[in-house]
């Protein structure tokens, strides 16, 4: 919906030239003049309740409305905006003498080499070296490092604050510890961390707003992909339907395969997809929820650079770091294109020349996969 609005003097040129339309004489207008005032106080009020009626409409159509009051429309229909994620991975931390145990408490910082971006050692009771009983994770004598789990948190906050993609980092760039740790010297990510997610934008949210209303009517496609993306905007999904995952016709059944930008995404996730696609579903239809099959992708790529030694080596540091980040973000059921990948290295760094050689699981073409399967790095090797 538009709307037609005037300015100041607009509204008061057209007082003037009605009043003067009216008149068989020519009418004082000056500054000063007794018809001017009347007319600039008239304009005034006009405009005033121009701005009334202009944020009326702001704040009643989402099509206008923005941020919180956007979210205040959203919820009369029990419509929620995206929350954001924290980044969040594994970093390693190493010493050079081993002859003492170490532990790295629960709550320790670690940060990038500049210092813009912080991360806090979190509980992982999957980790063979954590210690409840310690409080963290252990390196025993004679072991030289032990990696764990960390989430972003806001620089200087020291608390688990900072949900939002600004945490996402390349590889190795995870170099420096806020405060010692006995016996420990040094710490780093081996892998970039890409998980890190902003909160769902208002224009986003609009857009995502329209399918949950069209999914309303429930007990269609439309509706479980809905229930689906309402759980974070990482997740990606397939629905087959008639048919078991194995590809059984199966009448009235239907399987759900669904990632959450993970891969291989937990029981937790997988039982949340489930409870979600429920609320949903067609009444007497019966269906299973799974995650998809992981396609792994093995690059050699060789560069041609204007460097050469340490510089060679840390610009193919930065070509493998951008290849790791486009491979493992591909959405489910999305191919692994050969061209894009000597793409992403030449943008990569104003250093590179040309790729002189590159192979995709040790081939030269695209990898494709199905809409059940989805690419993970394997190994990245660039030389």
């Amino acid at each position: 919906m538009s709307v037609n609005t005037q300015s100041f003097t607009q509204v008061l040129t057209g007082f003037a030239t009605v009043v003067q339309g009216k008149s068989s004489a020519l009418v004082n207008f000056v500054i000063g003049s007794v018809l001017r005032a009347i007319g600039e106080g008239t304009s005034w009020v006009a405009m005033w309740l121009q701005s009334l009626i202009l944020q009326a409409i702001a704040l009643t159509r989402a099509a206008t409305s923005n941020g919180a009051d956007l979210d205040t429309w959203f919820a009369q229909y029990g419509f929620t905006r995206l929350a954001p994620t924290a980044a969040s991975g594994s970093v390693t931390f190493s010493r050079f003498t081993t002859s003492q145990q170490a532990v790295v408490p629960i709550g320790s910082v670690v940060q990038t080499g500049d210092g813009t971006q912080q991360y806090q050692v979190v509980v992982d009771t999957t980790n063979a070296a954590y210690s409840a009983t310690l409080g963290g994770y252990v390196i025993a004598a004679g072991v030289a490092s032990v990696t764990c789990a960390v989430v972003s948190i806001t620089p200087g906050s020291n608390s688990l604050s900072l949900p939002d993609s600004s945490g996402n980092v390349s590889a190795n760039t995870i170099t420096a510890l806020y405060q010692s740790i006995p016996f420990v010297d040094t710490v780093t990510n081996a892998l970039p961390f890409t998980n890190g997610v902003d909160a769902e934008t208002d224009a986003a949210a609009r857009i995502r707003f329209v399918g949950y209303l069209a999914s309303l009517a429930r007990a269609t496609k439309a509706a479980i992909g809905a229930a689906i993306k309402a759980l974070g905007a990482n997740f990606t999904y397939t629905i087959i339907e008639n048919q078991t995952l194995a590809g059984v016709t199966q009448m009235g059944y239907f399987a759900v395969v669904v990632d959450d930008g993970t891969g291989a995404p937990s029981s937790t996730v997988l039982s949340a997809v489930y409870n979600a696609v429920d609320t949903v579903r067609p009444f007497t239809s019966t269906f299973g929820v799974f995650g998809p099959t992981v396609v792994s992708a093995t690059v050699v790529m060789t560069l041609q650079t204007t460097s050469t030694g340490v510089a060679h080596s840390t610009t193919c540091a930065l070509v493998q770091s951008a290849l790791l980040s486009y491979i493992n973000t591909l959405p489910l059921g999305a191919k692994l294109p050969y061209f894009k990948l000597g793409q992403i290295a030449i943008d990569a760094s104003s250093d590179v020349l040309s790729v002189l050689t590159l192979t995709v699981n040790g081939g030269t073409s695209d990898l494709t996969v199905t809409n059940q399967q989805i690419v993970k790095s394997s190994s990245v090797s660039i030389s």
